[in-house]
């Protein structure tokens, strides 16, 4: 199974992030000690294929000679051949130094597949490496997360006391996630303050929503999107077509604090404004580019559109705004979105385990990559936390009234 996720650094709930050992190539398992002289060798007979790989710098012979003083030598026995053999496929993915490439073994691609069912169990904010620091991207709305204060931008300093300079992504993920119920404690340091903070979150079972729509300010349909998973553009149809059904003077697009998703569902929703042409653009390292291009009828073609994004605004969040950006079609509001522009294929593999690997960027309609830069809006309206514990929203009235 294969699919294209131009974001999804990670939804801490029960899945970890959207992140074959090589050297077992056409082999299932890793070898148990009586067959491994006799596997050996077909197995450097088969990491030999790879054209990357250069004999004279590369030794596979390394990898089983450190796995067999592990096994003969470690203090604590038994190891677990499966852990060391999940462990070595993860330390590759993160060799390549890209946040975005990662293996999952079985267990965590069951809770990755599960969360893109709108469903886990977590405290609902989704983060990633930004400047070499832990980052809160965005706390899913009514979330755990968000009722505990955690802010886009929020850099997490520990976790339970851990520092997260020492972890990786994915490590960072696991010590987040777990079962509702329990908490888990965050050493937070909030976008200019100069002392941190430790927030305790209790963990609870996550319900994604999607899609939430209101008529505000007498004549203006609002419209939030929440995230892009299966559930999203069926959701949007319907929202579309009761809100067609109302006199109103313009659409407010809300894709603030929304972290992304499909591919296919931005691409889907952008062209509700944009009837035909180039709605978003893949280009891989060979210089080859892939376009994906409007699709369905533009049924708000003709409707004055506003669209709202801030930092935490990310991937398919960015593809839209972009596109209708770049084609007039709507005027964008808020502050800079977080910049994630590249692509990545999730695929599932033997025993249940799965693999995205970041294969292309993307780029809006004019060509522009917007990756670790992020769109710039129209207008810029920066929201303080003063204007969130007081609870206004600059950028909402802002839109409002460019719609009246």
């Amino acid at each position: 199974m294969q699919k294209s996720f131009p974001f999804y650094s990670a939804i801490i709930g029960g899945a970890v992030i959207f992140f074959s050992f090589g050297l077992l190539v056409g082999a299932q398992q890793v070898p148990q000690n009586a067959e491994r002289k006799a596997q050996e060798n077909r197995t450097a007979q088969c990491v030999a294929i790879p054209s990357f790989v250069d004999d004279k710098s590369v030794d596979f012979q390394l990898f089983w000679n450190v796995w067999e003083s592990l096994e003969n030598r470690f203090y604590k026995q038994p190891l677990s051949e499966e852990k060391l053999f999940y462990g070595a496929i993860k330390g590759m993915t993160a060799a390549t130094g890209d946040p975005y490439t990662v293996f999952f073994d079985p267990t965590e691609a069951a809770e990755f597949n599960r969360e893109l069912e709108g469903k886990f169990e977590g405290i609902g904010a989704e983060i990633a490496i930004k400047h070499d620091r832990l980052t809160v991207v965005s706390p899913l709305a009514e979330s755990p997360a968000e009722r505990a204060g955690l802010r886009p931008g929020d850099v997490i300093l520990a976790i339970d006391k851990v520092d997260t300079a020492t972890l990786s992504l994915d490590d960072a993920v696991s010590r987040i996630r777990g079962p509702k119920g329990t908490t888990v404690v965050l050493t937070i340091l909030t976008k200019g303050a100069v002392e941190t903070k430790d927030v305790q979150v209790k963990r609870e079972e996550i319900i994604v929503k999607t899609v939430q729509w209101e008529i505000v300010a007498d004549k203006v349909a609002y419209v939030r999107i929440f995230s892009f998973n299966e559930d999203t553009i069926n959701d949007f149809k319907t929202t579309v077509s009761a809100v067609l059904k109302k006199n109103f003077a313009g659409v407010i697009l809300d894709l603030r604090s929304n972290p992304g998703g499909y591919l296919d569902s931005a691409v889907e929703m952008a062209s509700y404004w944009i009837p035909e042409g180039v709605i978003v653009e893949e280009r891989f390292s060979d210089g080859r580019k892939d376009s994906y291009k409007a699709v369905g009828q533009a049924r708000l073609e003709d409707q004055k559109t506003v669209v709202l994004v801030n930092e935490g605004s990310a991937s398919a969040s960015e593809i839209v705004a972009g596109a209708l950006k770049d084609y007039g079609k709507a005027t964008i509001v808020g502050e800079q979105t977080f910049g994630k522009g590249s692509v990545q294929d999730y695929s599932s593999l033997e025993g249940g385990s799965a693999m995205k690997v970041t294969i292309a960027e993307w780029l809006t309609p004019r060509g522009s990559s917007i990756n670790e830069t992020g769109i710039t809006p129209d207008i810029l309206v920066p929201m303080s936390a003063e204007d969130v514990n007081n609870d206004f929203d600059p950028q909402l009235e802002r839109a409002i009234e460019l719609l009246q």
